[in-house]
């Protein structure tokens, strides 16, 4: 897909005159599966819908008509108060381990999938509002979204999307002209969310709970029918399938960690089988860089913690291994051969994540071949950042222009408290840097495509939500959401998203939304 587009929405609206409704060429699979898949439920109206955002070019890409879905019976559909042509809105089922606890039924508590698209680039992906009301599985919930949280996930979302990031995308967001209570009241609103489907690891841990074996083969078949194919035509295609999430599982985890992203609520509910980044709670961008960092104001023992995260999508996908033992023992043929394999598919996790990250951090650091030593110097490196309380992007960064020439050095060493930290590294990895055959321009080049000059930090995404909130002033949201949006590309003027927090802006957590 491709990046958000800000240009004015196309004139010609595409309209169903027998349905007064946008069209929408849902194709819904999921509504084939068993009954006891989903529950069949209406979004429920809400009393005043205004359109806050349409995404131009992700519409596009989905074979939308922009101008329609902005148009007021698109804002009907987006805000849950009309059913388009075609759509068959289900709530899901799901369980899901949350900070290690098991709950047998969660499922679709403020969410309806309203139907499947097929991409223009050929893939297919769930179209869901979420904040849309109440459903079976909203245990005594409102069902509802607070505008904060539903601008957070479309910020972050769409800058994860720019990064490079596989994750969920953000269609449109709308207010409701109704108030949502948690620890105040604000502002309702509905987000579409797009992804290239919702089936989680909790969605396996739903069935394999009740012992009911034939529905986690008939979800095993279909994830691999929607996004692991090769599989399909594998002598062993349950073991494809495992090896498949775990492999797109360590390759996400590693990008998270490029980046300084903690995703904070990685429940097993929150861990996609498709390898997509999913749900945009307490998420943050750290700035200064501290691999025990947590902002979430509901993980009080620091499980989620950014450094922690590798550890724990390991533990999730061995939950995910645990639902698929028994389909693993029809095709392996006995109870320890299904799982052998299904230790030998988690062991694969730790090296793919590993080199992956490697490979990552050597792109970062300008070091276009490898070497022995490569990942030693960028963990020295990683070291002296966390004590000097250097921020993390803004390093990177400006260690593009230090590649470039010497003179760059100067705007990474004010970065760190201790400036000599610096000093005594950098003679390493110039010396290093002696080794490729490269010109110093072109791995600044390389660099300046690894490392963003750009992230949705925490206080500005805090002002961008106050405004919103406070003062229906979406004009900051619409500004961040640009700038993000081209999160490689430094340009003059935008300083200010590019500059650490002071200590009076600093964001020390962030919360849920629910």
């Amino acid at each position: 897909m491709n990046t958000p587009d800000t240009s004015e929405i196309a004139s010609s609206a595409a309209l169903d005159s027998d349905h007064g409704s946008v069209r929408f060429s849902f194709e819904n699979t999921y509504a084939r599966l068993p009954e006891h898949f989903y529950s069949r439920v209406n979004p429920t109206p809400v009393a005043a819908p205004r359109l806050i955002k349409v995404n131009v070019a992700l519409a596009r890409g989905l074979g939308l008509d922009p101008t329609a879905l902005a148009s007021e019976q698109g804002v009907e559909i987006l805000a849950g108060n009309r059913v388009a042509a075609r759509s068959e809105p289900l709530a899901l089922a799901y369980a899901g381990h949350q900070f290690g606890y098991f709950v047998p039924q969660l499922g679709d508590g403020r969410a309806n999938l309203l139907g499947e698209l097929m991409g223009t680039d050929g893939v297919r992906y769930d179209i869901q509002l979420k904040g849309s009301g109440p459903t079976p599985f909203s245990r005594r919930g409102d069902g509802r979204a607070a505008l904060g949280p539903v601008l957070r996930e479309y910020i972050v979302s769409e800058a994860m999307a720019a990064l490079g990031v596989p994750t969920t995308r953000a269609l449109a967001a709308v207010t409701t002209g109704e108030q949502v209570r948690r620890e105040a009241f604000f502002p309702g609103a509905v987000l579409t969310r797009v992804a290239a489907s919702h089936l989680r690891v909790g969605t396996f841990q739903y069935f394999a709970a009740t012992g009911d074996v034939e529905a986690v083969r008939i979800l095993a078949d279909y994830a691999i029918a929607r996004h692991y194919s090769a599989a399909a035509e594998s002598k062993q295609p349950y073991r494809a399938l495992l090896d498949g999430v775990i492999s797109r599982h360590a390759h996400l985890v590693a990008q998270w960690m490029l980046l300084g992203f903690i995703h904070g609520v990685m429940n097993t509910d929150n861990s996609s089988i498709s390898g997509e980044t999913l749900d945009y709670g307490p998420c943050a961008f750290m700035e200064a860089y501290d691999p025990q960092m947590v902002f979430s104001s509901i993980d009080h023992q620091g499980r989620y913690s950014y450094g922690n995260q590798p550890r724990i999508d390991l533990w999730n996908l061995t939950r995910l291994a645990e639902t698929l033992l028994p389909v693993l023992e029809q095709e392996t043929g006995s109870k320890e051969a299904a799982l052998a394999s299904a230790n030998e598919a988690l062991a694969a996790f730790a090296p793919q994540f590993e080199a992956s990250q490697a490979a990552g951090l050597r792109k970062k650091l300008g070091l276009l071949t490898e070497r022995d030593g490569d990942l030693e110097l960028a963990q020295d490196l990683l070291r002296r950042m966390a004590a000097n309380r250097a921020d993390f992007t803004l390093t990177f960064r400006r260690l593009c222009d230090a590649a470039a020439s010497a003179d760059g050095d100067d705007g990474v060493r004010k970065l760190f408290s201790d400036p000599a930290a610096y000093d005594a590294w950098v003679v390493g990895w110039r010396r290093r840097l002696e080794d490729e055959s490269d010109s110093a321009e072109t791995r600044a080049d390389v660099m300046r495509r690894a490392n963003p000059a750009y992230i949705p930090r925490n206080h500005i995404v805090e002002a961008v939500i106050e405004a919103a909130v406070g003062q229906e002033n979406f004009q900051p949201f619409e500004e961040l959401l640009e700038v993000v949006s081209h999160p490689y590309e430094e340009r003059p003027g935008l300083e200010r998203y590019a500059t650490p927090a002071s200590p009076d802006e600093r964001v020390l957590q962030t919360f849920c939304g629910t």
